[in-house]
């Protein structure tokens, strides 16, 4: 990790992350005054991301991070001590201003004094800590950036936070004088499949594609929670470990992670618990009926919004769903995990010996294949991207789920977790099969998908063109049956390819 300061210039590694390098550079390299906005939930490397990139960059580096829950005047203090490191080597005492418009003067002032030949990086790291209740500190911040800094074409501002919802509201959206400020904005994601691999390969683990798999359907990508596998174990131990033992470093994070991002984190809590506990998503109006802590329509939107923002929930409206309302679906694996697997037996967790193996009996149950077949669906949702790469169906199509209840007990229902509907006068229908055997269409399994194929003709009165496509996580045993109804076929291995 670099200090603050004269930045270095030896190469550090970073895993993935090509189109925010891309914007990074694009700022860094501008003629002008750059002001760029980095959110995403913790844990996910934003602070990484920002640190790294720049270490290679020549120019003066101003890092001050937000403390949760602290006065101005400690904050203030810690401003001051870092202008003195970054500026001035700790050769110069200054006194602490008194506010942080004091505070942004002394800084411009100094930039002007020392830095006006080199690019100068203000990276404001977990903003949403540092603008605490009556500090006025987005005041201040857009008043110097307004007044003083988008003049200065060395300036780069880089302002990151957590909490999503924040962000946008304060920084991004707003109406004051930020509005329309914000050069470019980077929208930090956990890494998908690809980028797991490569950073699983970079600590010397040679996993094999299903099970960089079953660390994703646990960790969903997070680059902090993939940082504590053990080489020297295998996938289940390291599961084991990590959320099965006491003290595991994921047993007790799903409390901290919520409580670190949202204000009210019991009511946001309580969301995705209603959320998770139907596999195929919840309409809104549900959720307002089943909540206790989200009774008024309008706070219940804010938070529900919160959630999607900070990637844990997905908003959806099925195909064809003439009604007015959304649906939700929890797409965060860690969430789906911790809700299923840890949080039922924490209990028990804590009397657990170190060398239980709780989790390698478990990994072969039936309970956790059927799950998995769910978590497997989730983690389709999220490389849609790839999906669409494999299937070769253009950016136009419109991704959508489907589903029939039968009013009247001799009726056919079913139920369509994806698909897409093309401009090309076809519907391309997607089945999504977790196995732990090389998946093969049987003539019963036939029978279901055309039974499922019909019903969703008949009810959606659709005349258009219907594919059928299967995504399976191991290869496909090609039978008769597949041969004449599977039109398209993606596998594991097209989700895991990089689409840089």
């Amino acid at each position: 990790m670099i200090s603050d300061g004269i930045m270095k210039t030896e190469k550090p590694v970073l895993i993935g992350r090509h189109t925010e390098k891309e914007t990074l550079d694009h700022a860094y390299r501008a003629e002008t005054a750059e002001f760029i906005a980095v959110y995403g939930r913790r844990r996910i490397g934003k602070t990484y991301l920002i640190k790294t990139f720049f270490k290679q960059k020549r120019g003066i580096f101003f890092h001050i991070t937000g403390t949760r829950d602290a006065t101005m005047t400690e904050q203030l203090d810690d401003f001051t001590r870092i202008i003195e490191s970054t500026f001035y080597e700790q050769q110069l005492t200054i006194t602490n201003p008194l506010n942080w418009k004091k505070a942004f003067d002394l800084l411009t002032r100094t930039i002007q004094r020392e830095a006006l030949q080199q690019p100068v990086i203000l990276f404001f790291d977990e903003l949403p800590w540092l603008s605490s209740k009556r500090s006025r500190f987005i005041q201040a911040l857009e008043y110097y950036w307004n007044r003083y800094w988008s003049d200065l074409p060395n300036i780069k501002l880089i302002v990151c936070g957590s909490a999503a919802s924040w962000m946008l509201d304060h920084v991004i959206s707003q109406k004051g004088g930020l509005h329309n400020r914000i050069s470019a904005q980077i929208p930090l994601a956990p890494f998908d499949l690809a980028e797991t691999k490569a950073y699983i390969a970079s600590k010397g683990m040679n996993y094999h594609h299903n099970q960089i798999l079953e660390i994703f359907m646990v960790t969903g990508g997070v680059p902090y929670y993939l940082n504590f596998l053990k080489k020297h174990l295998s996938v289940p131990q390291n599961i084991d470990q990590l959320c099965f033992q006491n003290k595991g470093q994921l047993v007790e994070e799903f409390g901290r992670l919520y409580a670190s991002l949202f204000d009210n984190a019991e009511a946001h809590e309580e969301l995705v618990r209603l959320i998770a506990s139907k596999h195929q998503g919840i309409e809104r109006t549900d959720i307002l009926k089943k909540s206790k802590l989200s009774t008024d329509g309008g706070r219940l939107k804010k938070r529900l919004e919160a959630l999607e923002q900070s990637g844990f929930i997905v908003s959806f409206k099925p195909y064809g769903f003439t009604r007015r309302g959304t649906f939700y679906r929890v797409i965060d694996e860690y969430t789906l995990f911790y809700l299923n697997w840890i949080e039922p037996t924490l209990s028990t967790i804590k009397k657990l010996d170190k060398t239980t193996g709780y989790w390698l009996e478990k990994c072969q149950s039936p309970s956790w294949r059927s799950w998995a077949g769910y978590a497997f669906e989730s983690v389709c949702y999220k490389h849609i991207a790839q999906i669409r790469k494999t299937l070769n169906i253009s950016a136009s199509a419109a991704v959508g789920s489907w589903h029939y209840i039968p009013k009247k007990s001799l009726d056919e229902g079913a139920q369509i977790d994806l698909l897409f509907d093309r401009t090309d006068g076809v519907i391309t229908i997607c089945e999504m099969k977790y196995t732990m055997q090389p998946f093969q269409v049987t003539k019963e399994e036939a029978r279901s998908l055309l039974k499922k194929v019909a019903v969703f003709k008949t009810k959606t009165k659709t005349t258009k063109q219907i594919h059928i496509a299967l995504i399976t996580n191991l290869p496909i045993k090609e039978t008769m049956y597949s041969e004449d109804i599977i039109h398209h076929r993606v596998t594991l291995e097209d989700l895991l390819k990089s689409l840089s």
